[in-house]
């Protein structure tokens, strides 16, 4: 097997999943790049850990109640699914999208939306749009409820077009006035918990009575309405449509695509005023929106398949998620067989390193990059991912360490130890001065053959610039 082949779908794997041990690695190199790229995104029957069974160790979770549940079964998923494309892409929506349980207060609203991002997230972009303007979750967390006919409320149109579609520079203040006109009257049905702020649309413990979108369509404005120079008697299907035909709209996405999976770009406020990193791979994705009539899996499969995805250049040039770090190391380690306690904690540590799953910081969502680190999440982020790959009682590591160490002899080099370590966490490529300190850790160690100083050595890999970045 040609050792770059392995070191290009390891590359594949961090971006279009939580990344793959060596083994893993190895089958999907058998089939190839593009059957691999084929089959992340049309993965067949996903296999994970059933719904039931989790619900039966986390009763709180049959309801999604309080703010956590969502996310720690989500987590669940990311670490157990055959389908780690869907899961990645399902989070990517979600940092665009973002809503957050400290204004829905309806954990079960939230997991809806993220199920609705699952199912619809690699079709059509205008399909998802229009499910998106009908999602509970966002009505409340951009007050379409409160959007009349008689009094409109411009919550929802101009996120729509400044941070879901568009972006500032592509629409002018009266089409948020016109935007917000034609989604008059979207609203949800058993909203009694917004109105009274009670218990009263509690099913105590099974969680609250499920939300849904209910249109009033005497509470629509059906006056004619002037939207991106188009002039009619819109609704909000007419304008979703509007929206997706606009140039500006294929740009947008594309490059929401390159900063995800190619290489991270500023944050959205700061797009009017930056250029793309690469203009020409933007330019290429936006063609693919229109040819594919805005499919995004196209999309992905042309960027996937792309130069400027394989390039070497674009290797570790991103920086992983505290989600994506916490989810591709328990992915290695392999410790939830079935659910357990700790899931909570694994959900609790990415928090500590800056995002919590359903509750952004706010309707941007998270600021990405190194954003993500300073002096505080950079250590949760090291002592997290050193401890959990340096213990050698998981499963996961376990079979690591035994595969390192049925290699080894006793005068094997500490170079070969090291790329060894490196291979079965994933087929990691280092710089030369890091490198350089782990032989020197490797040297100093016990025997090449003993299962503590192999897992000691694991344990620096964690720790290293590279094992952060994706």
């Amino acid at each position: 097997m040609p050792e770059s082949n392995i070191e290009l779908i390891a590359h594949l794997l961090r971006r279009a999943g939580f990344g793959a041990s060596r083994e893993e690695l190895e089958k999907y190199a058998a089939r190839g790049y593009e059957a691999t790229v084929d089959e992340l995104l049309d993965p067949g029957n996903e296999q994970r850990m059933s719904d039931y069974l989790i619900r039966r160790f986390h009763p709180e979770l049959s309801g999604m109640m309080g703010p956590q549940a969502p996310g720690e079964n989500w987590l669940y998923r990311m670490v157990t699914t055959t389908a780690p494309l869907q899961e990645k892409l399902t989070l990517f929506w979600h940092g665009i999208f973002a809503t957050g349980y400290n204004k829905v207060i309806h954990g079960k609203a939230l997991s809806d939306q993220t199920r609705m991002f699952r199912r619809l997230g690699m079709g059509s972009f205008r399909t998802l749009l229009l499910e998106l303007s009908r999602d509970p979750a966002m009505i409340i967390w951009l007050d379409n409820q409160d959007n009349h006919k008689d009094a409109i409320n411009e919550n929802y149109g101009r996120e729509l077009l400044e941070l879901f579609s568009m972006g500032v520079g592509n629409y002018s203040e009266q089409d948020i006035k016109e935007c917000a006109r034609a989604f008059t009257g979207w609203t949800i049905a058993n909203r009694q918990y917004m109105e009274l702020r009670s218990q009263r649309d509690s099913d105590w413990p099974y969680g609250r009575i499920s939300w849904h979108f209910e249109f009033h369509p005497e509470d629509h404005d059906y006056g004619e309405k002037e939207f991106l120079g188009e002039r009619g008697n819109f609704g909000g299907e007419d304008i979703i449509d509007i929206i997706c035909r606009q140039p500006a709209t294929a740009r947008f996405i594309a490059r929401h695509l390159y900063s995800f999976f190619v290489a991270d770009e500023p944050p959205v406020p700061e797009w009017p005023y930056s250029t793309p990193a690469d203009q020409q791979a933007i330019d290429t994705l936006a063609h693919v929106y229109f040819d594919s009539d805005y499919n995004i899996g196209d999309m992905l499969r042309v960027l996937f398949n792309s130069d400027f995805f394989k390039s070497e250049e674009a290797r570790y040039a991103k920086v992983k998620s505290p989600v994506e770090l916490v989810a591709g190391v328990v992915r290695l380690t392999g410790e939830f067989d079935r659910p357990r306690y700790e899931i909570l904690e694994r959900y609790s540590q990415a928090s500590y390193m800056g995002q919590i799953l359903n509750n952004p910081p706010s309707v941007e969502g998270w600021h990405t990059g190194t954003d993500w680190l300073n002096s505080g999440t950079l250590v949760e982020r090291i002592n997290f991912a050193s401890k959990q790959i340096g213990d050698a009682t998981k499963p996961g590591i376990r079979c690591m360490v035994d595969h390192i160490s049925a290699s080894m002899t006793e005068t094997t080099s500490p170079e070969l130890l090291v790329d060894a370590c490196l291979e079965e966490v994933g087929a990691l490529a280092i710089e030369e001065d890091t490198r350089r300190v782990l032989v020197d850790f490797s040297a100093r160690g016990s025997a090449n053959t003993d299962p503590q100083h192999i897992a000691d050595v694991l344990q620096m890999v964690a720790a290293t610039q590279e094992f952060q970045r994706a």
